[in-house]
């Protein structure tokens, strides 16, 4: 996807706004960053890892869209991902949610349809493809910020698939106090050694905690796991 200047006509974005790009692709966050100046906005953030992004998501300043990626390392030197989690991103959400940020939206390469029904269960506005032309990112993030939800049309059917496997809200009314304590660290981006110090436990024993939340919930994805806490209340 290369980004190109900004149809002439309209600013989406106010004048003042400030917008927040998360990506660990420096060229992708200049790109993207020019891209929505041209769209209006007074500046432009730019994050290369969750850790980064938790700093940066506190600008001052009227916040008016973040873009980030799905699949987003925990640190800048934690460029090798965590594998078999393409969705760690959406642990931002509710960081995110919390500093006033009201417009999300997903650009990624990442098509799994478990990642792109929490992303939605989460809140985001709007979930793009890398691979899309430019014309259907400009158009989503137009859509976006106009208030309306957009779904790339290359994910309809990864969308439809994600959301015919539901998972039973009952799942969350199961969970312990305990366990909600840890789902909502989780929330926060915290490792699982770094949970068992918040809460007094063994790394081991968070891991076992996370596994009876993983069977109660019906996923053992991260990012899924705290999509469905914050459809239910439990994280706020």
């Amino acid at each position: 996807m290369t980004l190109g200047p900004a149809r002439s006509g309209s600013t989406p974005l106010g004048p003042d706004a400030t917008a927040l790009v998360v990506d660990s692709s420096p060229l992708l966050r200049e790109a993207l960053a020019g891209r929505l100046r041209a769209l209006g906005a007074r500046s432009v953030e730019e994050a290369a890892s969750l850790e980064e992004a938790r700093v940066r998501s506190h600008v001052s300043g009227p916040r008016a869209l973040c873009v980030l990626d799905a699949d987003l390392p925990e640190s800048a030197t934690d460029q090798a991902r965590h594998a078999g989690d393409p969705g760690r991103g959406l642990e931002l959400l509710p960081t995110l949610r919390a500093d006033g940020w009201p417009v999300v939206v997903v650009l990624t390469a990442v098509t799994d349809p478990a990642v792109v029904r929490a992303a939605f269960l989460a809140g985001v506005s709007g979930y793009l493809l890398k691979s899309s032309p430019l014309t259907v990112v400009t158009d989503g993030l137009r859509t976006t910020l106009a208030g309306e939800v957009f779904a790339d049309p290359a994910i309809s059917s990864t969308l439809a698939l994600g959301l015919t496997r539901s998972v039973p809200d009952e799942g969350v009314g199961e969970l312990s106090g305990r366990e909600r304590d840890i789902l909502r660290l989780v929330a926060d981006g915290h490792t699982n050694k770094e949970i068992g110090i918040k809460v007094d436990l063994s790394a081991l024993t968070v891991k076992s905690h996370l596994a009876r939340i993983a069977r109660k919930l019906g996923t053992g994805d991260r990012a899924h796991m705290v999509a469905l806490g914050i459809r239910s209340g439990v994280i706020s």
